[in-house]
C-alpha cells in the first residue's frame, strides 16, 4: 500500500512539475549510499541544538581575527592558523567506578574495598586488559577505594602513567530532577559542584592538533561523578545525573571526536563479572 502511494505522488509530482521538483525531491531524500550518514530532515527542529564548541576548543574559537594595515581581515592567515589547530585523533575515555568498600565506617581511610571489592576491581583489570587497547594515562580520585582500585587495575596494567586527583573525589554534583534518594544538604551542591564540573572541565575535550595518535585513558572514581559526566558530555541538564545507576568496577566508555562530536558506547558495562559479584551499594 505504501509503496503504491509513493508511486501515484511520484507521478503526480512528475506531472505537476514537469518533471523539475520531484527530480529536486528525489536527489534531496535519496540517500547516498557511499556514506554512513543520515540526511538532515527539513520537518524536524530539535528541542536543544548540539553546542560544537562545548569544550571551548573548536578551531574558530582559537584563532584570533587579525587584520591588514589597511583594516580588512587576512582570510589567508586566519585559514592558514585554523588548518594548524585542527585535530585527527580522538580521545577514549574510560570511566570505572570503584570496587564495594566498607560504606558503613566513616573515616576515608577506614573505607577499604571489602573482599568482593579486591574481587571486581580485579575483574575490571583482567577486561581492560582483554580489550587490548594502547592506554595512556591512569587517572584516580584520591579517595581510599578509589586508589585502592587503581592499584589492583595496575596489576594488569602496569606499564601506564597513574595519576591521582582531589577533583576527583566522590560528592553532590548538582540536585537532581526529579530529587531522588538521601537528603543532602544544600551547600553540599556548593561545595562539590565546581570541583566536579572543574574535573569534566579538564577531563572531557577533544584532543589537541598536536596529538597524532588517538588516546585511551582510564579514569577511576564514583558513581555520582561519572553519571554527572555522562550527562554533561552528552549535552543534556545535568540534573538528571540520579536517573540511572552504575555497578561497582563497571566501565562507561566515552569517546570524542576531532570536530567534536562524542559518542557514548558503554554507561556501566558490568557484563564480564558474574551475575553473584555485581553490586551498587
Amino acid at each position: 500500500m505504501g509503496k503504491n502511494i509513493f508511486q501515484l505522488t511520484s507521478k503526480w509530482l512528475y506531472a505537476a512539475s514537469g518533471g523539475s521538483i520531484f527530480v529536486g525531491l528525489y536527489h534531496y531524500f535519496r540517500p547516498d549510499e557511499s556514506k554512513c550518514e543520515a540526511l538532515p530532515d527539513i520537518f524536524f527542529q530539535p528541542s536543544d541544538k548540539w553546542n560544537y564548541n562545548w569544550d571551548k576548543r573548536e578551531v574558530s574559537s582559537l584563532v584570533k581575527p587579525c587584520k591588514d594595515e589597511d583594516g580588512s581581515s587576512d582570510q589567508n592567515k586566519i585559514k592558514e592558523e585554523k588548518e594548524k589547530l585542527i585535530p585527527t585523533a580522538t580521545r577514549h575515555i574510560f570511566l570505572i567506578r570503584h570496587g564495594q568498600y566498607k560504606d558503613w565506617k566513616n573515616d576515608d581511610k577506614d573505607r577499604k574495598l571489602t573482599p568482593l571489592g579486591h574481587q571486581q576491581a580485579a575483574m575490571v583489570g583482567q577486561r581492560l586488559k582483554q580489550l587490548n587497547f594502547k592506554y595512556t594515562t591512569l587517572i584516580h580520585s584520591s579517595m581510599t577505594r578509589a586508589k585502592e582500585t587503581a592499584n589492583i587495575v595496575l596489576k594488569y596494567l602496569p606499564t601506564i602513567p597513574v595519576e591521582t586527583t582531589d577533583l576527583l573525589q566522590e560528592g553532590n554534583p548538582i540536585p537532581s530532577e526529579p530529587p531522588m534518594g538521601t537528603w543532602r544538604e544544600e551547600y553540599k551542591y556548593y561545595e562539590d559542584g565546581p570541583r566536579i564540573e572543574a574535573a569534566f572541565r579538564k577531563y572531557f575535550h577533544r584532543a589537541p592538533a598536536t596529538q597524532k595518535a588517538d588516546s585511551f585513558d582510564i579514569i577511576i572514581c564514583h558513581a555520582n561523578v561519572i553519571r554527572f559526566f555522562v550527562c554533561r558530555v552528552l549535552q543534556v541538564a545535568p540534573e538528571a545525573w540520579l536517573r540511572f545507576a552504575l555497578h561497582h568496577c563497571s566501565i562507561t566508555w566515552v569517546a570524542i571526536n576531532p570536530n567534536g562530536h562524542v559518542c557514548v558506547f558503554a554507561v556501566g558495562a558490568s557484563g564480564f563479572m558474574p551475575p553473584d559479584k555485581l553490586t551498587r551499594v
